[in-house]
Formats: C-alpha cells, structure tokens, sequence
C-alpha cells in the first residue's frame, strides 16, 4: 500500500517508522492505523530487519485516537494502532519529542524501550474527556511505573516530563531536543550488532513473562470501557472536546 502518513526509512538492519501527520499532532484515524500496521508487518516479516524505530514529528510523538474516526483504528495482525495487541519477535525502540498522549502514551508501552527529548510529554488524559484508557494503558502503565504514578496518570489526567519518565523507568535515554531519533536510531543499531537469535529469543522470553496478566487486564479494560459509554459524562466529554470548551460533568 501507499504510505501517505507513514514515512519509512531503511539504516542498514534498523527500519525508522515516522508518523507524519502532524497538522493532526499524529492522532491516529483509519487511514494511519492501516499504515502503521503495515509498517510493523514489514518489519516483523522481513529477515533483514533486525530492530525498528517508531517516532512522530521533532514536535510531537502523537496525541493518540482521532476522536473524530468513532474508535475505528483496530487492525487484523496488530491490535489497536497496528500495535498495541501485536506479538512481537524483533525489537522496537519510542523515540520520543513532544506530547505522547492517551493512545501516544499507550503507543509507548507497546514498544520495547524508549529514548525521549527533554521536552518529551506523557500523559494519559481521558477522564478529562469522559473517557478511560482503552488500549492497554490501566494495565501496561502499573506495569511499566510505579504503581501510585499509574494511578496518577488514569485518575488525575495530567502528563509529567521526560526528566521524571527517566527517573520511574519509563525512558531509558534523555536527550537533548531533537536528539531522541538520532539516539533511538544508535540504540536499534547496538542492538543489531548482537546475535538476532539470541535477541529475539530474550525478547519473546521477557514478553510471555510479562504478558501472562495481559488478559484479565484487557477483561478490566473492557468493563471499565464498558461503564463510560453507558454514561452522560462519555457524551458529554467528547462533545466539550471537540467544541473546545470546559466539560459540564454530571456525574451520570
């Protein structure tokens, strides 16, 4: 397929994965999502491929689901995104500069490490819009930080920087500005100059080990998600979204 709003770049063993809608701030509809996902099947289904970099603009990682395409980013091998539910074997390095956002942030969990700008943003903001994280966030963020800023990000909505992401375990390099890409790229590169048997094998390792909750976080989600639409508040926040104005919570 055409890739429109997926930029791809070959170095050497390392595919590069650019969002690149950002006049949209990278908030992902169904055309992005198809594209996505056929990205990651390339670099999952290519020998000569032996690690990828998923990255937005030098502004922004991606500010997650375009609220205006009805939930309509799910894709066959991939889940969510073309990312969230796929099983993996090769390596996938976030390389982050700007908001990663609601979807964004949960975009990050999926990938394997993260390499982010000073400037970098996470946040999971939906309960500001009436919504709940519905694509791995309640369970892969508890997972991924400590516990209380999990429940700080799901319940408060507000993001915390780079410097603090690195410090919880979140991001495994800082950089300076417009740095991430460059140092996320060096970081798939190291990776590539070990065995790719032995890489695969380690990640698949750590993976099944790590997943075996996946389902009973996905059966939560599902209830979780389940309540909010059945609510005045689910309407009402993405109305107040998309009219840019402050939400009137009913509590219904």
């Amino acid at each position: 397929m055409e890739q429109r709003l997926v930029k791809l770049e070959r170095d050497g063993r390392v595919l590069v994965i650019r969002m690149d809608r950002e006049h949209k701030r990278n908030a992902i509809d169904r055309e992005l999502a198809d594209e996505l996902d056929a990205a990651f099947n390339l670099l999952d289904d290519d020998p000569e491929l032996w690690a990828g970099v998923l990255t937005g603009s030098t502004t922004v990682f991606s500010a997650g689901s375009d609220l205006t395409a009805g939930g309509d980013y799910y894709t066959e091998r991939g889940g969510e995104y073309g990312l969230i539910r796929r099983s993996r074997r090769t390596p996938l390095v976030a390389a982050v500069e700007g908001p990663a956002l609601g979807g964004g942030l949960e975009l990050v969990l999926a990938c394997d490490l993260v390499v982010a700008g000073r400037t970098a943003r996470f946040g999971l903001p939906e309960v500001k819009r009436g919504l709940v994280p519905s694509c791995a966030g309640l369970f892969r963020a508890p997972r991924a930080l400590p516990v209380n800023l999990a429940r700080d990000l799901a319940l408060v909505g507000e993001p915390f920087d780079a410097e603090r992401a690195y410090a919880a375990g979140l991001v495994n390099r800082v950089t300076e500005p417009g740095g991430a890409l460059a140092a996320a790229v060096d970081m798939a590169r190291r990776i590539c100059a070990n065995a790719p048997v032995a890489v695969r094998a380690s990640l698949v390792a750590i993976d099944t080990w790590l997943t075996g909750s996946d389902e009973a976080g996905w059966r939560a989600t599902d209830e979780a998600v389940a309540a909010i639409r059945a609510s005045e508040d689910h309407r009402e926040g993405i109305a107040a979204f998309l009219e840019k104005r402050p939400p009137l919570w009913t509590g219904r």
